[in-house]
């Protein structure tokens, strides 16, 4: 109401005053950089990984061979986030390939936002390496915007040994599009007045949800920077790609009403998948994987309390083509061995025969775990004693690790009792077999 009254008055108001102030921060090349510092620091290494080319890579062996993060000199050999170890070592063959370790990596991430929270009660971590803050209202405890800024990335290199980005600006849509801009180690403003210089001249496959395939759109319609977007007819854009069109047009102009939100919202939905180490041939395999998919998913649904309506699998076979099917449950659940009947009767009706390279099980439409089950005289299952035993082996779990306590059926399997999200060899690096210079 006071704006009101002053425009009406004549009164000149301060557009700083009044505006919110949105970080976004990003760790500079999150997991190389995690693994960088721990080896200087901490194993006595004498090599910054920083500086070599070099990248963070899964295990070919085991058929995860992607790069997961690659240092900048590595850049300049245009080896990219996502691609094969083996089309990066033909860009580069002495490339310096180094294993992940997602242990490490999960303690340099609470180290990370222990240090911004510091700064602030409203963090949202976006990501492992990426977080926004609200930093409204702070300037007479750290500063201008800018200087805060600068205060926290020296505080994290200082006190953490890595480097970040952090963007500045009104929303949180400009403040991460900032961050992008030049790296490592800098602190870049993106406010509504910067957009035009700082951010139109930019390719518009570099604008926050224009991916590839989005881009190739845009350019049919002769559409190829930021600036031209925002500048393109909105009918125009929303009759080719529909609601996309005017998000990626709001996108270009600077649009953003979402707020940063210190408490993540409820998991719509939980899934878990893995990669084979062999091709899987027969179903008796299959839904062996598949039950230790269900293990890692009813676990995580017990723990948060909550029970799934939808169940579905997806299968990818040795020639990368992907399937999946879902059914809903008369009743939700969340006991092991239901969910791991489900996803063997969808298998049943998905699979063709052909050899298995990934599969998936994924429990969605969740609601609150109070179990309200509806009776059928034709079922004979004692679902209580399911969950007393469900219960019983995620307290022993829980207190002894997860191998306290293992199905019979995997004692002398390939297979991983409890598969799924990030496999068993990439918590943790024997660097006694490593080797660090």
């Amino acid at each position: 109401m006071f704006d009101i009254i002053a425009l009406k008055r004549g009164v000149k108001m301060n557009p700083k005053k009044n505006r919110k102030v949105i970080f976004h921060i990003d760790v500079n090349s999150a997991f190389l950089s995690w693994e960088a510092v721990y080896r200087l620091y901490h194993l006595g290494g004498h090599t910054d990984l920083r500086g070599q080319v070099s990248a963070v890579g899964g295990d070919m062996a085991m058929r995860h061979g992607i790069i997961l993060a690659k240092s900048i000199p590595a850049k300049r050999y245009c080896i990219r986030t996502g691609e094969t170890i083996l089309e990066a070592r033909q860009k580069c063959p002495d490339l310096i390939l180094v294993p992940p370790n997602y242990g490490l990596y999960e303690r340099c991430s609470s180290a990370f936002m222990k240090i911004l929270r510091q700064y602030s009660p409203s963090v949202e971590q976006y990501s492992i390496d990426e977080a926004f803050m609200d930093m409204t209202g702070t300037e007479k405890l750290w500063g201008e915007p800018v200087s805060a800024a600068e205060r926290i990335r020296r505080h994290i290199r200082d006190e953490l040994g890595f480097t970040v980005n952090i963007g500045v600006s009104e929303n949180k849509l400009l403040a991460k599009m900032a961050s992008d801009f030049e790296k490592p180690d800098k602190v870049h403003t993106l406010w509504h007045n910067e957009i035009e210089e700082k951010m139109w001249p930019l390719p518009a496959e570099s604008l926050f949800f224009v991916g590839r395939a989005t881009a190739k759109k845009l350019e049919k319609l002769g559409i190829r920077t930021i600036g031209e977007l925002a500048h393109a007819d909105l009918d125009l854009l929303k009759a080719h790609m529909k609601k996309h069109g005017e998000v990626v047009w709001q996108f270009a102009n600077g649009m953003d009403v979402s707020v940063v939100r210190a408490q993540p919202p409820a998991n719509k939905g939980y899934g878990n998948s893995t990669t084979i180490a062999f091709d899987v041939t027969d179903a008796s395999t299959a839904k062996l994987v598949l039950l230790a998919l269900a293990e890692t998913v009813g676990t995580r649904l017990r723990k948060a309390g909550v029970r799934a309506e939808v169940i579905g699998i997806g299968i990818k076979d040795c020639e990368f083509q992907y399937a999946g099917r879902q059914m809903t449950l008369v009743n939700a659940t969340n006991i092991t061995t239901e969910l791991h009947q489900c996803a063997c009767r969808l298998f049943g009706q998905l699979w063709d025969g052909t050899p298995i390279r990934h599969l998936g099980l994924h429990a969605g439409r969740v609601r609150d775990g109070i179990d309200m089950r509806q009776i059928d005289m034709f079922d004979d299952t004692d679902y209580e004693k399911l969950e007393r035993r469900d219960a019983a082996i995620d307290r022993i779990r829980g207190r002894y690790g997860i191998d306290s306590v293992k199905r019979a059926s995997f004692l002398h399997s390939p297979v991983d009792h409890m598969s799924g999200g990030i496999s068993r060899e990439k918590r943790s690096v024997d660097y006694g077999k490593v080797g660090i210079d």
